[in-house]
């Protein structure tokens, strides 16, 4: 669980986990409906309930065709912006979700990527969602930097990826410019702080990455050089390890 200011990892032991269309880990459910949360460990007391409606999956999967060959961690997107209903305590405050977006992905693999940049944002003035990926990737013997990203925007759903022809012009802590075709996205990001976080390594959670849930963030969306957006969010989730 992560926040602005704080994040804790809670442990389960595996009789507890549950696979199938719904995901029970202790007396938490999971699924593509909505989360149901009870948690009571290490002086945490996290409870409640919040429903997903009017999901929005890609149109196919943005692995690409690396879907059919081996990878260290493959990627997957479940919905990129869906309305949210509920709420959850956490040690007494409540957090009413009602009225927010959702967003939700998925991870399966061994290990995350050596180094990476990730960032997701739907916190926009008018129904648009961002997520971009860049990263090193160990590919039959060999190392490349890769790219996914979506960009959905009334509706209209726009890729951006390796295996489309992508142009990696920047990637660091503050900026990622990506070019493909007519294509142009830039994203800028402001001071933010990030929480730790436990990440797999062969398939253990032996390593710790930092992610920002909320940040401000600049998005800006071109297409043959005439801006189709120029968002400014304060909650972008933002990952960066080097």
């Amino acid at each position: 669980m992560i926040t602005n200011n704080t994040s804790h990892n809670f442990i389960y032991p595996l009789k507890e986990y549950v696979k199938g269309e719904i995901i029970k880990i202790g007396g938490c459910e999971f699924s593509k409906t909505g989360i149901r949360i009870d948690i009571q460990k290490d002086r945490m007391n996290i409870t409640g309930q919040i429903r997903y409606t009017d999901l929005t999956p890609i149109k196919y999967d943005i692995m690409g065709f690396f879907k059919y060959f081996p990878m260290e961690c493959r990627h997957g997107i479940v919905s990129m912006h869906h309305r949210l209903e509920g709420e959850l305590c956490i040690n007494g405050d409540l957090i009413n979700f009602t009225g927010g977006t959702g967003y939700i992905e998925k991870d399966s693999g061994t290990s995350f990527p050596k180094t990476y940049s990730w960032i997701q944002c739907s916190d926009f003035e008018e129904k648009c969602s961002v997520v971009v990926s860049v990263a090193d990737i160990p590919f039959m013997g060999m190392h490349f930097k890769g790219c996914i990203c979506v960009v959905c925007h009334r509706n209209k759903e726009y890729r951006i990826a390796t295996y489309l022809g992508v142009k990696i012009i920047r990637c660091d802590d503050k900026t990622i410019i990506l070019k493909q075709g007519k294509y142009r996205l830039e994203i800028n990001l402001s001071d933010y702080d990030a929480q730790k976080l436990l990440a797999p390594v062969r398939g253990d959670m032996t390593r710790t990455i930092h992610e920002s849930a909320a940040c401000p963030a600049q998005f800006r969306f071109f297409i043959k050089n005439h801006p189709l957006f120029d968002f400014k969010s304060p909650g972008a989730s933002f990952e960066y390890m080097a």
